[in-house]
């Protein structure tokens, strides 16, 4: 429980990023997610050093194309988004339709792999942060990883050590979000 009660999404991360090792250990929590039907239904594209520059480019491409007037600063900005972090974990949900196991449930179980690696970074003492976004639904950045249109990113999952630590959480009152249902 303590994990879960620490884990935090950290907005400034820094090298050094998780080694092989570790990221090996952040893909094989991902696999012990829950997943109806044992579809497995994820793919997971890691990114790091030089590759992160492609990704932001791949970015700009996308965003150029839903907004051919957009400003230098804007385009700054998009190209240096995959930067936020050392190593960023794509995750993908590969659907199935017309599977008896639901779409929303694969995607599901893709999140909850997510979830995995978070809490799996946060004990390896790094800091992770969970991000999706315009660039999450675009085909164009689909495409460019060899994503079909079907597919779904999950989570561009940035990984890194903490640069700043995150803001402390307030305390969280479940009863707010419960309710018992008496028949």
């Amino acid at each position: 429980m303590e994990e879960i009660e620490v884990r935090r999404s950290t907005p400034v991360l820094v090298d050094p990023a998780p080694c092989d090792e570790d990221i090996n250990m952040l893909l094989r929590a991902a696999q012990l997610a829950p997943d109806h039907g044992r579809l497995k239904p994820w793919k997971y594209i890691v990114v790091r050093d030089e590759a992160r520059h492609s990704l932001g480019k791949l970015y700009l491409q996308a965003a150029l194309v839903e907004k051919p007037e957009l400003s230098e600063e804007r385009k700054e900005r998009t190209i240096k988004m995959p930067l936020r972090a050392p190593l960023i974990i794509i995750a993908v949900a590969q659907v199935i339709e017309g599977h008896k196991v639901p779409v929303l449930e694969q995607v599901v179980a893709t999140g909850a792999a997510v979830q995995n690696m978070l809490l799996t970074a946060q004990s390896l003492g790094f800091g992770a942060m969970w991000r999706t976004g315009g660039m999450a639904y675009s085909d164009i950045v689909k495409k460019g990883l060899g994503l079909r249109p079907e597919d779904v990113i999950v989570a561009y999952l940035y990984i890194g050590s903490v640069g700043l630590e995150p803001k402390p959480r307030p305390d969280i009152d479940y009863r707010t979000c419960c309710v018992e249902w008496e028949g």
